[in-house]
């Protein structure tokens, strides 16, 4: 689905991103091979965030790796080498980077990726072998399997920024985590569907970083989980948000995006750092066809919470949230109660309550995606196959009538006709 929105302008921006991060001296610790059935992955542990490249070289083949800023630690080592890969080498990338040299037995198509998980950093490169050969599936076969839809889970809060304090002092921080656990356990027992997790422990993470990290996984949908505050304690019920790009809708959405925002003041981090400003760029470029999705997505779960209890509003509502601000993933904001409200604050610390929660926000979900299959999943596969199955029925009475009632060979013509 990702590729469905804004494919150059979120190219021009991630160079701009590369181009302009602050670049720290990093080290390359340790790189690991894994052979797949379609590609090998090498997966490099690195000392923390760091800008890079990768592009082919022909004749022979090769694929170069250069790492800005960085150098190999005292314990890397190139490890031993098979399949499409014939060795790995290793050197300097101009006067302060890094580079590694996949040398090749053939051309491959790569793909890489940064990840960062409770402050440790991945950078991952997979080379796809072109053609069927050395074992590897055709492309026809690989198609074949569906990909499972994936959805970033986004545990509001953590670390030292706990959000809003219920009376019985329940953080946010807290309740959003357990949250996003038991809606990702009940994702992942669904056919066609897997989600992860932005933070999975009592970690701060910057709030432009928690949708980049939805990005880098190439998600198909964002989901902010929320707990939420107001100033009288008798508010109550859930509500749903999609990012507005003209602001708040009202005054009590001003006042809450704001609070939201302020989280990344809490990491040191000052609002208008670079990654905030590209976002904003990114908006001015418009979101039409993500923020059409998102609003979908919100619609079905706002419904699907409903059949709970009353929810706060009646309808989506918009704020201007920075965690939503993804320029090509479909994004939403769950607050799943009010943590201020007593009585929905006990709801909130129940295990019970919270599993009926997220199987409310599970089922808007689902249903999205049942309307809106992203290609290459097993939703689109099913979809296509319900599409189908009208058309083979009608085939297979048409068959039937095309048999004369004094054909001497009608029954055995009857027998091998598809039934309906």
């Amino acid at each position: 689905m990702r590729g469905q929105f804004l494919k150059r302008g979120v190219s021009i921006i991630g160079a701009a991103l590369c181009l302009c991060a602050a670049a720290r001296a990093a080290e390359i610790r340790s790189v690991k091979l894994s052979p797949e059935v379609d590609h090998t992955r090498a997966t490099f542990e690195v000392s923390g965030k760091v800008d890079y490249k990768v592009f082919a070289i022909a004749n022979p083949d090769r694929i170069v790796l250069d790492v800005d800023a960085a150098s190999f630690g005292g314990g890397f080592s190139a490890p031993e080498t098979s399949g499409v890969l014939k060795s790995l080498r290793t050197g300097k990338h101009g006067k302060d980077g890094a580079r590694i040299v996949f040398d090749l037995e053939g051309a491959v198509q790569p793909k890489s990726f940064l990840v960062e998980d409770g402050g440790a950093y991945r950078l991952v490169v997979d080379l796809y072998k072109k053609g069927k050969s050395h074992g590897v599936k055709s492309a026809a076969a690989l198609a074949a399997k569906p990909r499972d839809v994936l959805i970033a889970i986004d545990a509001g809060h953590g670390g030292v920024d706990p959000g809003a304090t219920g009376a019985a002092g329940t953080h946010e921080k807290d309740i959003t985590l357990a949250m996003a656990r038991e809606l990702k356990r009940q994702i992942d027992a669904q056919p066609g569907m897997r989600a992860v997790l932005t933070r999975d422990s009592d970690v701060f993470v910057p709030l432009a970083e928690r949708f980049q990290k939805a990005r880098n996984a190439k998600a198909d949908l964002f989901v902010s989980v929320h707990a939420d505050a107001y100033a009288s304690g008798d508010a109550r019920g859930s509500s749903v948000w999609m990012l507005s790009s003209r602001g708040a809708t009202s005054q009590a959405a001003r006042w809450l995006a704001d609070r939201e925002n302020q989280a990344d003041l809490v990491g040191g981090i000052k609002l208008e750092d670079k990654d905030h400003t590209l976002a904003a760029v990114l908006l001015d470029l418009s979101q039409g066809a993500t923020l059409e999705a998102s609003g979908a997505v919100a619609q079905r779960v706002l419904h699907s919470l409903g059949k709970l209890g009353p929810t706060h509003r009646g309808y989506v509502e918009k704020a201007n949230f920075v965690v939503l601000r993804s320029p090509d993933v479909p994004s939403i904001l769950v607050e799943t109660a009010f943590i201020t409200n007593p009585s929905e604050e006990k709801r909130l610390n129940s295990s019970a309550q919270r599993e009926k929660l997220a199987g409310a926000i599970l089922d808007g979900v689902r249903d999205y995606f049942r309307s809106t299959p992203p290609p290459g999943t097993l939703f689109a596969q099913n979809a296509a196959r319900d599409k189908a199955e009208p058309v083979a029925t009608r085939r297979a009475a048409q068959k039937v009538a095309a048999i004369a009632d004094d054909d001497p060979d009608r029954e055995e013509l009857l027998a091998r006709t598809p039934k309906s």
